[in-house]
Order: C-alpha cells, then sequence, then structure tokens
C-alpha cells in the first residue's frame, strides 16, 4: 500500500480581514451600443417611406377615368408631370383598389393616387380637351400648376437632419451624465462622485510635506502602517480603526494630512466632498453611498475620504424640516449602515473632516464608525516654525532670516494663513523690484493680512485725525500700563480696510484665562473711548469694534464660563449646538439678572480704564502727539514715554513689528476685524 503525499495547501495571498476579490471577467455594458442602436433607428426611419406617395400610371388609363368621371382633379408639377386625384366616391372601385391601402400616414383619398409624365405640356392640354369635348363645362376637370424647385441641399438635408438629431441627444445625454463616475453610462445620477487615487493617479504629497501637525500624523500614520504591514497588528488580535474623524478649525491642514494619507498609503484612495451626496433628487444620496461601498469593497483594502462630511452627516431632529421624506437624513441613514450595519464592510477604512463637530449626529461618531476623533488644531510656536520652513522652501529668501522671529509674529496664524503670508510677501517683494524676499516683507505682509491695505489717499479732517490718535494711544497705553494685557508692538493711524487706525499686540500664547486677565483684556478694549473721554469730554463711534468685543467677553464670563459671584458655577453654554431652540434655558428673571451683572462688570472695567488714563493724562498727550507726528509708533516709543514694562519677561522685550491686529478704530462707524479675541 502506497503512502498517499498531504496535499500542498494554497496560500492566500490577500492580506488578513480583507475579502476575496472576485475574479474572472465580468460583463460590462457599453453605452456606445445605445449609440449604435439610436443610430439605426433614426437612418431607418428616414429611408422608410412613411409618405402617401402616388402609383405610377399610364396616359390611356388617365383618360379612361376622365371619360368615366372618376377623376377629381389633375396637378401639373413643374410641367412635366401630372398628379391625379380620385373621387372619394369613385375609390371603392376595384380598379382604384391598389391606392387604398398604400399610405401609413394619409388616407388614400386625400390624394394624390396616381401620376405620370408628359412630353410636350400643349400637346397634353389639347389632348385633355379633346377627351371632355363633349362633357359640360362645369362637370370638367379642374387643372392645377405648381413649380417644385428640388436642389441638391434637399437631399443633403435629409441625411443631415437625422444625423444632428443624433449628435445632440447624444451631446446632452453626456453633459447630464458628466457628473458621475464613470461619465459614459446613461442614468448615472446615482453613481458615486468620488475621485479615484491608485496606482494610475497617485497623490504626490506625503508626511514631509505636512508640518506642524506632529500628533495628528502619529495617529493617521499608523493607518498607513497597518495597510502596508497588516500582520503586525492581526498576530496580536488588533483590529484595524474603522473610522477616522479629522476635527479642527478651517485652514489647518485637515485635507493636507487626508493627502498625505493618499500618498503613502498606496491603496485606492476614494475622495470626495460632503455635498457631492445632495442632489435635488429624492434617493440620489443614498444610491451615491451605496454605489460609492461598492466600489470602496471591490477595490478593498481601500480608503474612503469625506471631505466637509457636516453636509450630510448634521445631527437628525436638530433643525426644523416640512418635509415628509428628508432627502439629507435618508443619506445620512444609508451612511451609518454602511459604516457598521449587518453587511460586511471589511477593508474599507473612513477618513472624514469638518471644522464643526459638535453638530455631527452622535450615531456617527460612536467606535465601530468612526472609531477616532484627531484634533488638528492650530499650530503653536514650534508648529509655526516647522510650517514656514516647508512654505518657505520654494522662496528666494534673503540670508540669515530668522524663521523664529517669523513663527512668533505670527500668533493665532493657521497653516493656510502662514501660506498666504509666504506668497504675500513674495509678491510685495517683488514690486519693490527685489532679488529676494527679506524680514521686512514678511512683516508688511502681516500687516497687510491682518489688518488691509494701506489707505494714505482717504480724506480726514485734521479734527478727526486727532480723535483717532487719541483713541489708538488709549488703547496703547492702557495695554501698556495693565499686567495682564498683551505687549503692544506697534500702533498706527494710517487707515486700513475699514479701519482708521489700528494697534498690534503680541499675545501670549495660553490655554486657560483668569478673571483677572478677562477684565484687564476689557480695560485695553475701552481704553479707546475712555481717552476721548478724557482727552475731548465727549465720546465718538469709533468704538464700534471695541464694545461688540467686550460685550462678548462679558456675556461669555457671565453665563457661560461661571465667572460671576451672583449666578455662581452655572453655565448657559450649549456644546451640543442646539441653534434651534425656540427657548433660553433660564428664566426671564434670570436674564434681567445676568444683563445687570453683565452692565457693571463693563462699566467697572471703563471706571478703572478712565481713572488710569486720567492719571497718566502727560503720558496720554505725548504719545497721542507723537502719534499724529509720525503716523506709526513702536514698543521703543512707549519705552521712552511710559518706561519698560516691569511685568514684560526678557524674551518679550526683543519684538519689534506687528503681529496681530487687535482692538480697530473707525470713527467712521464700520465694523472692522479683529483676531485672537477668544477669552479660552
Amino acid at each position: 500500500m502506497s503512502e498517499q503525499k498531504p496535499t500542498e495547501e494554497k496560500k492566500n495571498t490577500n492580506p488578513p480581514n480583507f475579502p476575496n476579490k472576485p475574479k474572472g471577467p465580468k460583463f460590462t455594458f457599453n453605452f456606445y451600443w445605445l449609440y449604435v442602436a439610436l443610430l439605426v433607428v433614426i437612418l431607418g426611419i428616414s429611408m422608410f417611406d412613411f409618405g402617401n406617395h402616388p402609383r405610377e400610371t399610364s396616359r390611356n388609363k388617365f383618360y379612361s377615368w376622365v371619360k368615366a368621371g372618376d377623376v377629381e382633379k389633375i396637378k401639373v408639377i413643374n410641367k412635366e408631370a401630372i398628379e391625379v386625384y380620385i373621387k372619394k366616391d369613385s375609390l371603392a372601385k376595384p380598379a382604384f383598389q391598389s391606392a387604398n391601402n398604400k399610405s401609413f400616414s394619409k388616407t388614400a383619398s386625400e390624394g394624390p393616387q396616381y401620376t405620370f409624365t408628359i412630353g410636350d405640356l400643349g400637346a397634353f392640354e389639347e389632348e385633355l380637351s379633346a377627351y371632355q369635348k363633349d362633357i359640360p363645362q362645369e362637370s370638367r376637370i379642374n387643372v392645377y400648376y405648381e413649380n417644385n424647385v428640388h436642389s441638391i441641399g434637399d437631399t443633403i438635408a435629409t441625411w443631415i437632419f437625422p444625423i444632428s438629431i443624433i449628435i445632440l441627444t447624444i451631446y446632452f445625454i453626456r453633459r447630464m451624465n458628466s457628473g458621475g463616475a464613470g461619465g459614459s453610462q446613461i442614468f448615472n445620477i446615482g453613481k458615486s462622485k468620488a475621485t479615484l487615487f491608485d496606482k494610475d493617479l497617485q497623490v504626490k504629497v506625503t508626511f514631509n510635506d505636512v508640518a506642524g501637525l506632529e500628533e495628528a500624523k502619529v495617529e493617521v500614520m499608523e493607518i498607513v502602517d497597518f495597510l502596508k504591514n497588516p500582520k503586525k497588528y492581526t498576530q496580536l488580535g488588533g483590529k484595524i480603526p474603522r473610522g477616522a474623524l479629522l476635527v479642527g478649525p478651517p485652514g489647518t491642514g485637515k485635507t493636507l494630512l487626508a493627502k498625505a494619507v493618499a500618498g503613502e498609503a498606496q491603496v485606492p484612495f476614494f475622495s470626495l466632498s460632503g455635498s457631492d451626496f445632495v442632489e435635488m433628487f429624492v434617493g440620489v444620496g443614498a444610491s451615491r453611498v451605496r454605489d460609492l461601498f461598492r466600489q470602496a469593497k471591490e477595490k478593498a483594502p481601500s480608503i474612503i475620504f469625506i471631505d466637509e462630511i457636516d453636509a450630510i452627516g448634521r445631527a437628525r431632529g436638530k433643525q426644523p424640516s416640512f418635509s415628509a421624506n428628508d432627502e439629507r437624513e435618508s443619506t445620512l441613514n444609508q451612511l451609518l449602515t454602511e459604516m457598521d450595519g449587518f453587511g460586511s464592510n471589511s477593508g474599507v477604512i473612513i477618513l472624514a473632516a469638518t471644522n464643526r463637530a459638535d453638530i455631527l449626529d452622535r450615531a456617527l461618531l460612536r467606535p465601530g464608525r468612526f472609531d477616532r476623533q484627531i484634533y488638528v488644531e492650530l499650530p503653536d510656536l514650534n508648529g509655526r516654525k516647522e510650517i514656514f520652513k516647508v512654505h518657505s522652501k520654494p522662496l528666494k529668501l534673503e540670508q540669515g532670516l530668522d524663521l523664529d522671529f517669523l513663527a512668533k509674529q505670527t500668533p493665532g496664524f493657521s497653516g493656510a494663513d502662514i501660506a498666504n503670508l509666504c506668497n504675500e510677501a513674495a509678491l510685495i517683494a517683488a514690486r519693490r523690484n527685489k532679488t529676494a524676499i527679506g524680514r521686512q516683507d514678511f512683516l508688511d505682509a502681516v500687516d497687510r493680512i491682518v489688518g488691509g491695505l494701506e489707505k494714505k489717499n482717504k480724506i480726514i479732517s485734521a479734527e478727526e485725525k486727532k480723535v483717532i490718535a487719541y483713541h489708538e494711544s488709549g488703547h496703547a497705553a492702557v495695554s501698556w500700563l495693565l499686567q495682564h494685557t498683551a505687549p503692544l508692538v506697534k500702533v498706527t493711524i494710517v487707515p486700513r480696510g475699514n479701519s482708521l487706525g489700528a494697534a498690534w499686540y503680541l499675545p501670549e500664547e495660553r490655554q486657560l484665562t483668569t478673571t483677572e486677565q478677562i477684565l484687564d483684556e476689557m480695560c485695553a478694549a475701552l481704553g479707546g473711548r475712555a481717552a476721548e473721554q478724557v482727552a475731548f469730554g465727549k465720546i465718538s463711534t469709533g468704538a464700534l469694534s471695541d464694545l461688540e468685543k467686550v460685550t462678548k467677553q462679558a456675556y461669555a464670563s457671565v453665563s457661560i464660563f461661571g465667572l460671576n459671584d451672583k449666578l455662581g458655577n452655572i453655565s448657559y453654554y450649549d456644546s451640543q449646538g442646539n441653534d434651534y431652540s425656540m427657548t433660553k434655558p433660564y428664566s426671564e428673571k434670570t436674564a434681567e439678572l445676568i444683563d445687570n451683572e453683565v452692565k457693571k462688570m463693563i462699566d467697572e472695567a471703563y471706571q478703572k480704564t478712565v481713572k488710569l488714563l486720567t492719571e497718566n493724562r502727560p503720558a496720554l498727550d505725548k504719545l497721542a502727539e507723537t502719534l499724529l507726528d509720525k503716523e506709526v509708533i513702536f514698543r521703543e516709543d512707549l519705552e521712552n514715554i511710559f518706561g519698560k514694562r516691569q511685568w514684560d519677561k526678557e524674551e518679550e522685550t526683543a519684538p519689534a513689528a506687528p503681529a496681530s491686529a487687535e482692538p480697530v478704530a473707525s470713527t467712521d462707524n464700520s465694523t472692522t476685524t479683529e483676531n485672537n479675541t477668544s477669552i479660552s
């Protein structure tokens, strides 16, 4: 008995936890088959005779019909052909049976039924008169004459018309279907609009192009590593996260991070926006979701990236809906089912990005759908330095340009802001015909981005200019004399954008804010109006943006952060983002208390500011005079007038250029933009 050898086990080439891909040729419908069928049908219709064309007959038969009185009238065409119209009563005779069933589009009684040609019109008329000489004049045949001009253009038109219909039909169908994936398929409005990046269309962005997001990069790099080395995790029983949600303010690099994942993962990457699911037709969004995941499963392992997912992921029931069938909610329900439902979804990873995570549906954020929420925040000092290194690579910079200095001058800037800053600096240097970009070009670019374009030709009276100078001097003086305010960098009364003056500060990068810090910031914001009161005994409309900032800070302190003694540790902030609530979360009595405490807080800050400026009136006057003379002053000028700031740290005394705009005076009652107004 021979020993049977064990059969060799076939190796599975698919990565673990990923489904086997379907094998063998798959029948696919080609849309061009419909084009060919449409062409054949239209040409067949144009070539098939559907008209009521008369039959050929002889002249002798015609004369026999004339004698029998069966002819109603004749028509002479181009003096060479005769069209014969038979009387309706005579059509029932057996002799005219062939004329009764020859037409598809007209009845035989409408005629003409027969035709024949003649040689000479005059001879024919004489013959016809001879045959009708015995017939009474009123019963004789009516003769009509008609000239039909047939040209080559008529023949060509019979072919151009159907071909033109085919071309126009194809054009409009392709235009209707051009938005969907595989635009050559008819009725593909329910197809996914995702752009596929694979080995044929690769993304060139890598993690080396992403700076300032080190913590976020670690999270997404683990997903990429799992796709490249799945055994490293599966041998320990680990599973790849189903999805990761990138959350952060606009411009922080969420989409850039997704591009880096597409460039590094080397797997099929489907990219689309949340609004791509939305359509005016009911059921299209859900159909596109199904088609997207079907394509992703066929190419598994794969990644789906949905940018601005809040377009379809908004919490259900959080806004009034007046339609019986909410298309957006149907799309969201289908997305939830595809991400984690009864059906197998192995091998498909979901990446999504949004800057409004607070309004997303909780079912979308649960583990099993989005297992990870990766926060992409504004870069800190070190992050901004790394971002400057990335965006300054293609620039021609002056030797010795300190990127640390630029990073310190741009607190609160996102990655997109820094990219715009670098480009603006290059444009300013080119405008000045320079061969390299210098430090001053970057500082001017900061001024341009934060404050707006300079308007030196704006007409301002001497009295208004003096008011503006005291207004800005008040901001500068108060921020210099108080402990918890941001150190001033630069003050100008040159109009920029919608503002008539501006003060630049270098705010401290802190995560927490105390009551004392909020009060000092409010005093600095009210410094402009207080200076007008102290100097002129009257106030103007130039403090609009200052009052807006102070009011928001006061209400936030009292009703959100629980920093008020009378209300205590109570917050009326709605973290779920329910903006459609018709009722306040507190009574009218509490609302009155909040209003009183806010007014009290602002009044205390204003009185404190007026007192501070009154005590330092000589220095305020000198600062305003200097500002009127120079139009732009820096922190060195304040040091000469007020002395060094006793609260400044050693490293904070170095900067001498603008960073970000704080309260902006506007005496023309226009609203201006402010940065760094957050109190937490």
